[in-house]
C-alpha cells in the first residue's frame, strides 16, 4: 500500500532536491530554446540536466509514496552516490557549456550558465547533507571513502571519452595506460554495484581488506600512468598550429587526460589512506 509522506518535502535535503528540479529544468529549458549545438559536447551538457533533473525526479517521488523503503536496495548508499555523481557531471557541464557555448549577447545561454551553477551548488550541498556524519552508523557509499569511489569512477569516464584509439594504438606504453584506467574503473564500478545493491557479503575476503589492498594496487599502477602517458603523449608532438583556441582538438584531449591521471592519483591515494586508517586504527580501537 502507498502511503504518502509530506515531511520527505520539507526536510532540508528534500526542499534542497526540489530546488534541484526547478534550477535543472530551467537550464536544459533555456539550452533547449537557444537551439542544438554542434559536437558531443552539447549532448553531453544537455544529457547531464536532464539525467539529473531525472533522477532527482525519481527520489523525491518513491521517498514521497514510501516506495523507497519497499525496493530492495541500499537507498541511502543510492541516494548519497547519486549526488555524487550529479555534482560532478553538472560541474562538467556548467564549465563546458559556457566555455563553448556562450556569447556575450546570448542572454538565455548566460541564464542557464547561471542555473547550472545553482544546481551544482545545490546537489553539492545534497552530498554534504547525505553523507555520514562522524560517529554515524551509515551505508559505504555515505562515507568519504564511498564517495572518493564515485570521483574516482567519474574521472575515468572523463578520460574515456578523451581517448583517441588511433593515437593509443600505436604505443604500448600508452595501451598499458588504458588497461590501468580501466581495471581501476571496473573495480570502482564493481564496489558501487556490490553496495547499492547489498552483496558486499559476496567478496571473498573482508571486504575492508580487499578495498585496501585494490587502492594499494591502483596507486602503484597509476603512478606509472602519470608518467608514461605524457612521455609517450607528447614527446616529439607540439601542440598543431589549427588547434584555435575555444575549440577542443586531439592535442588538448591529451592534456586532459594527462591532468585527469594526476587528479586520480590524488584521489585513490587519498582513498588509500582512508582505508589504512579504517582497517588499522579504527577496528582496533
Amino acid at each position: 500500500m502507498v502511503t504518502l509522506d509530506f515531511s520527505t518535502l520539507t526536510v532540508p535535503v528534500g526542499i534542497v532536491r526540489i530546488l534541484e528540479l526547478i534550477f535543472t529544468c530551467i537550464t536544459f529549458s533555456l539550452v533547449a530554446s537557444v537551439g542544438h549545438g554542434a559536437g558531443s559536447f552539447w549532448t553531453w551538457c544537455m544529457f547531464t540536466w536532464c539525467f539529473c533533473f531525472c533522477v532527482t525526479f525519481l527520489i523525491l517521488f518513491l521517498e514521497f509514496t514510501s516506495l523507497s523503503a519497499k525496493l530492495p536496495i541500499s537507498w541511502e548508499d543510492f541516494t548519497t552516490a547519486f549526488a555524487m555523481l550529479a555534482t560532478l557531471m553538472v560541474l562538467a557541464a556548467s564549465i563546458i557549456y559556457p566555455v563553448f557555448f556562450t556569447c556575450s549577447n546570448c542572454g538565455r545561454s548566460i541564464g542557464a550558465s547561471v542555473t547550472s551553477c545553482l544546481a551544482f551548488i545545490l546537489y553539492a550541498v545534497d552530498v554534504g547533507l547525505t553523507r555520514a556524519k562522524p560517529g554515524e552508523i551509515s551505508g559505504f557509499l555515505s562515507t568519504v571513502p564511498g564517495l572518493l569511489k564515485v570521483l574516482e569512477a567519474f574521472v575515468a569516464c572523463i578520460i574515456f571519452i578523451c581517448l583517441d584509439n588511433n593515437k593509443y594504438s600505436q604505443y604500448p606504453g600508452l595501451q598499458w595506460c588504458v588497461a590501468v584506467y580501466s581495471i581501476c574503473f571496473i573495480f570502482a564500478l564493481l564496489v558501487i554495484i556490490f553496495t547499492i545493491c547489498r552483496l558486499l557479503s559476496l567478496f571473498p575476503a573482508p571486504f575492508d581488506k580487499v578495498l585496501t589492498g585494490c587502492n594499494v594496487l591502483a596507486v602503484l599502477m597509476y603512478l606509472t600512468a602519470v608518467v608514461i602517458w605524457p612521455l609517450y603523449s607528447f614527446r616529439n608532438n607540439p601542440r598543431p598550429s589549427n588547434c584555435v583556441k575555444g575549440i577542443i582538438c586531439t592535442w588538448d584531449n591529451l592534456v586532459v587526460i594527462s591532468f585527469m591521471t594526476a587528479f586520480n592519483l590524488g584521489a585513490y591515494i587519498a582513498d588509500t589512506v582512508y582505508s589504512f586508517r579504517l582497517v588499522f586504527f579504527v577496528s582496533r580501537t
